[in-house]
């Protein structure tokens, strides 16, 4: 990876979502619990959310160790999250991962903007999919009555 390369990925957009991430710190007081881990670079991401009686994320917490572009995603997913069940969730990880292979549109989330640099590079792929994943786990407990 070039200079170059390096900068267009990693904007003052995407780093600023990176940090944002610290408005979601995972609480212990969120009733459903869910992980992800990415087989291609390692990143990780917990997360507990509560749920309306609907199955409706009313509200989460994470915590993530990836590089900027897992977290810029995990605060860009948070930031939408309210309102999704699962669902919606599953179908928005089914079309970012068909849109990461090259064979899709970005999902219909809002805000992904930002991680379009990163659809060439595939390191990253794995990461960016973390919290739809991770969610899609918590709510799975939901559904299991933990």
């Amino acid at each position: 990876m070039t200079a170059r390369s390096g900068a267009s990925l990693y904007t003052p957009e995407l780093l600023a979502l990176a940090v944002s991430l610290a408005d979601y710190p995972l609480s212990p007081d969120l009733p459903l619990t869910g992980s992800a881990r990415s087989r291609t670079c390692g990143s990780t991401l917990t997360m507990a959310l509560e749920c309306d009686a609907s199955g409706r994320i009313v509200r989460l917490g994470m915590q993530v160790a990836a590089c900027a572009v897992g977290q810029a995603a995990a605060a860009l997913f948070a930031a939408k999250a309210a309102g999704a069940d699962r669902s919606h969730i599953a179908a928005t990880l089914a079309e970012f991962e068909s849109w990461l292979a090259g064979e899709g549109d970005l999902p219909d989330w809002p805000g992904l903007a930002p991680l379009v640099p990163a659809r060439t590079y595939p390191a990253r792929h794995g990461a960016m999919v973390l919290p739809w994943k991770a969610a899609l786990d918590a709510l799975s407990n939901r559904q299991r009555g933990s």
